[in-house]
């Protein structure tokens, strides 16, 4: 029986949500089910943390790095994360389930792959790595494994587990992170990784998709470490004759050890990648090559000179030691003028077949356009462009809704501006609508990614969560819907697709820290992302011990979020002041000096009210005594006897 029929979580039902039906992978660190979202009635790939690492903070914080670093993606070439929580002792991830196999099961089914297929894959890994780079994000963990390749032809990169903040370049600790066969070389050496790090593991990966084997090997990870380290990376030529020049060239651009050396992101180097596709699809075959090169390749003749010698002459004795010079010449006169006639025609041959392929390939049926980019452009100024070129333009126009180009102007042309097609190809001119209206949904309170997916499905592109502390929402639920500018949008609001968006999302409240001291409070302060300073005028506390904290403030306007200064107040503890000595003095003149003090005051009298501003039933005692400190406010007893 396998250990997928003996799994425990097959047939669970995740968080009341995702029922798990098989497995589909098992790692290290986790184990990767087909389940079904009973919500929504679909398929998905459920990422649940082992039992073991449940107490480990730091493997859950890769987790929740993963859902926060993949949610902030919305890109056909990245895998979509969907929800994220905890089910029981384990943390889980829901992502999108794309039934295929991974860019190393195809290498070790096929080993090498021709340059053409190597460029369809490497343009989509960098199209979704140049998404992430664009929006601060290093994935840091880039191999075959965590390329998928869809059933369907979609290429998607997964496994967002080890991204970081593209400015944080930060070290990764006493372990290097990641897979050693991809590291670069800073990695190895210093820890740090940015977008050049994501570059160097590609370009290992398109070495090994063009040589079927990886440039460095070992008995031990140290042993490629240090390769990586002080090596570099042979051309994929050395090992595939067949790999063109370009394509040499793109690899050791994008392993240079030196990362200054290096494409600065993932969009420099699909941009050169697809350059290069380009040239190579409108070069000339390499048949057509050859004969080119031999047809310009100079004719070397020799010339006779003085002293040619005499091959062969009649002796003293009569007798012939051979044939003559002249004989010889004379002999082999007519072949060589056959020879000659033989050369031009296949001359001649050969340079008509090179210009029929020039013609072919130029202006005939076989030449090759690249379609050029109208976007913008009127419907009339694209036709005379695009005709130019050779193109033919369909009469019928399609028609598009665009966010950025306004209406009747040309949003996109099919096939793409940039497309390299054949000579009268058919383009069609699609016209802009105009931005698509579309609503803004309600999802305040909701859980993130719940509203994540309410607003993709309205048409919004979102942009990175702006975590924010509040005491009124549960964390992880929606406080508020922003603009770019960060100003709110209401539910039900007008709005476009492809306008993009941020959620504001709840991290809970401020840490509660009436009287815990300030060092206590710091740190609680620190645990959750803040910053605590001793300051403002600090208050009398009835029950706060002076030196402990009352309250924290935010300082300025605004509400607060991870990474805000607040200001600690501090107690002066509890507001004692002196019973003034009244003994003497008559009862309401006692009564005027303690209420003036901050007392309440009481009377034990049998003074008459009318003697009771005279002097003879002076006032006897207080209780408390004069001198005591009590709490302001308190009560202080007159006593006075008549």
């Amino acid at each position: 029986m396998s250990s997928a029929t003996t799994d425990p979580l097959i047939g669970r039902l995740i968080d009341g949500r995702y029922q798990v039906r098989s497995r589909i992978a098992r790692g290290g660190m986790a184990t990767v089910y087909l389940a079904t979202d009973q919500r929504l009635d679909r398929l998905v790939a459920v990422k649940i943390m082992h039992g073991h690492l449940a107490d480990d903070s730091q493997f859950k914080e890769r987790f929740i790095q993963e859902a926060r670093s993949a949610a902030r993606l919305a890109h056909p070439n990245v895998v979509n994360v969907f929800d994220q929580g905890q089910d029981a002792e384990s943390a889980y991830l829901v992502m999108e389930y794309l039934p295929g196999i991974t860019l190393r099961e195809l290498l070790q089914e096929y080993g090498a792959l021709t340059p053409e297929q190597t460029m369809d894959i490497a343009e989509a890994v960098l199209a979704g790595l140049a998404a992430a780079h664009k929006a601060g994000i290093v994935h840091r963990d880039l191999k075959p494994e965590n390329v998928l390749l869809a059933d369907d032809g979609r290429i998607k990169i997964g496994d967002f587990g080890l991204a970081r903040a593209a400015s944080a370049n930060t070290a990764t600790g006493k372990a290097l992170l990641g897979t050693i066969a991809y590291l670069s070389p800073e990695l190895v050496t210093r820890g740090v990784a940015d977008t050049r790090s994501d570059i160097y593991a590609v370009g290992i990966m398109m070495f090994e998709m063009l040589t079927g084997e990886q440039p460095y090997k070992g008995e031990q990870p140290m042993q490629i470490a240090y390769q990586h380290a002080n090596d570099s990376v042979p051309a994929p030529s050395s090992l595939n004759p067949r790999v063109p020049a370009e394509w040499d060239e793109l690899v050791l651009w994008a392993t240079a050890r030196d990362p200054q050396d290096r494409p600065a992101d993932a969009r420099a180097l699909l941009d050169q990648v697809t350059e290069t596709g380009r040239a190579l699809q409108t070069a000339l075959p390499a048949a057509a090559t050859q004969r080119t090169l031999l047809l310009t390749s100079p004719i070397t003749v020799t010339p006779a000179t003085d002293e040619t010698q005499v091959l062969g002459t009649r002796g003293s004795s009569g007798t012939d030691s051979g044939p003559s010079a002249t004989a010889e010449l004379a002999r082999r006169g007519p072949a060589n003028r056959r020879r000659g006639w033989i050369l031009f025609a296949a001359v001649l041959a050969l340079a008509g077949l090179a210009a029929g392929i020039g013609w072919w390939f130029g202006a005939g049926p076989g030449a090759r356009v690249t379609i050029a980019d109208v976007r913008g452009a009127t419907p009339e100024a694209a036709r005379l462009v695009l005709e130019e070129q050779g193109a033919t333009v369909d009469e019928q126009l399609g028609e598009a809704y665009d966010l950025e180009v306004e209406a009747g102007r040309i949003a996109a042309t099919d096939p793409p501006a940039g497309e390299v097609v054949d000579r009268d190809t058919v383009v069609t001119l699609i016209v802009s609508l105009g931005p698509e209206p579309t609503t803004v949904p309600d999802v305040i309170g909701q859980p993130e990614a719940d509203a994540r997916a309410a607003l993709v499905g309205a048409g919004f592109e979102l942009g990175e969560s702006i975590p924010q502390f509040d005491a009124d929402v549960p964390e992880g639920s929606v406080i508020a819907v922003v603009d770019v500018d960060e100003a709110a949008l209401d539910a039900g609001a007008d709005s476009f697709k492809g306008t993009e968006v941020r959620l504001i999302v709840s991290v809970g409240r401020i840490p509660e820290v009436r009287g815990l001291t300030v060092e206590a409070t710091q740190a609680a302060l620190t645990a959750r992302g803040l910053t605590g300073i001793v300051g403002g005028e600090s208050a009398f506390d009835n029950e706060v011990p002076q030196g402990d904290v009352l309250r924290v403030e935010r300082t300025g306007d605004g509400p607060v979020r991870p990474g805000a200064t607040l200001t600690i107040i501090v107690s002066r503890g509890p507001d004692l002041v002196d019973v003034p000595n009244v003994v003497g003095r008559s009862i309401e003149e006692a009564i005027a000096i303690l209420e003036q003090a901050g007392f309440e005051v009481a009377l034990d009298t049998n003074v008459p009210p009318g003697l009771r501003d005279s002097p003879l039933a002076p006032v006897q005692a207080t209780d408390p005594a004069a001198g005591e400190r009590v709490l302001r406010n308190s009560r202080v007893t007159v006593i006075a006897q008549y």
